[in-house]
């Protein structure tokens, strides 16, 4: 994991009030849940006291309540009652708080920060997901492998007209030019692809290169942005569950027509066929060894992989 990022982990609607979301991330066992004024909590999965799951349990006016002693909760992890010594207790209870995770929720988007102490910055986004012009529709799938070879496939160029010879690959420009890769800003990337069919020539050099109107910018530690047209824009963030899973969130946005309940139909056929794509990449994807990426390994890299070799020196360096 990169240290001191605010990682996008699941969908908003995944934490209904009232009741408890066991997720597993960043290799731990953690539960959101809303207090009675609808904010947020993130916490350790495990009661302070003897280690039940407090997955088991339940939201109580608004706190987490242990199903093994009814010790309580609240959304900042800090325990709030302990039945067992009573309601007017005056004790210090704070060694059995929670480790808990800031949150923020952005355009339905749960953000987590995982760092050292409190946020120094708030959450680097694509500005489509508070764009009320936009609807969307949201699939999820789960995929054997770390979530940096999901993010690496997103950005590979060279694999289209292989792995989505059927979709999105069609064609047969196996021949990759560049591709060329810029940085917006210390966070942000952007590349795109710039295929051809192979007719004999030399594959173009990067500086020879542009970035299309069509084309992908990644901004760390775990979002994604495909750029198809100004009224249609695919996001994925990709959520780190442990060292060996992780889960594709997938959203098709558009602002086709100017009806939202026609652009809503059209976001869900667009999540179809996001759908299609993405397990034709999950099946090859999930076959690579080792299942986390690193900038230095047993890979013999060539130029149409720059954009995931910037993706790897950059992830190395934070």
């Amino acid at each position: 994991m990169i240290n001191n990022q605010w990682y996008a982990i699941t969908s908003s609607d995944t934490v209904k009030c009232g009741k408890l979301a066991a997720l597993r991330r960043f290799g731990e066992n953690l539960l959101l849940f809303r207090d009675m004024k609808g904010k947020l909590g993130c916490v350790s999965d495990l009661c302070a006291h003897r280690g039940a799951s407090l997955a088991k349990g339940c939201v109580s006016d608004g706190n987490i309540k242990c199903p093994f002693h009814g010790i309580e909760y609240d959304t900042s992890g800090k325990c709030v009652y302990i039945p067992s010594e009573g309601r007017n207790s005056a004790a210090d209870f704070s060694r059995f708080n929670l480790k808990s995770y800031e949150t923020r929720e952005i355009g339905g988007i749960v953000f987590a920060w995982y760092g050292d102490g409190l946020p120094d910055h708030e959450p680097d986004c694509f500005d489509v997901i508070t764009d009320s012009s936009f609807v969307y529709d949201e699939i999820q799938d789960h995929w054997k492998v770390h979530y940096s070879r999901v993010i690496e496939n997103q950005l590979d160029v060279s694999h289209l007209a292989f792995v989505h010879r059927t979709t999105i690959g069609r064609g047969n420009k196996t021949l990759a030019n560049g591709p060329k890769v810029i940085w917006l800003d210390d966070n942000t990337l952007q590349t795109s692809a710039n295929n051809e069919v192979d007719t004999g020539q030399s594959p173009k050099p990067a500086e020879e290169c542009v970035i299309k109107s069509t084309n992908l910018t990644f901004k760390f530690p775990n979002m994604w942005q495909n750029h198809v047209t100004d009224k249609i824009l695919i996001l994925a963030y990709f959520i780190p569950v442990d060292d060996e899973n992780s889960i594709i969130a997938l959203r098709f946005y558009n602002r086709i027509t100017g009806v939202r309940f026609i652009n809503k139909i059209i976001a869900r056929i667009g999540s179809l066929a996001n759908k299609i794509v993405e397990r034709q990449d999950k099946r090859i994807v999930e076959t690579q060894l080792p299942k986390a990426s690193q900038l230095h390994m047993r890979e013999n890299l060539v130029a149409a992989d720059m954009p995931i070799i910037e993706y790897r020196t950059k992830r190395d360096n934070l």
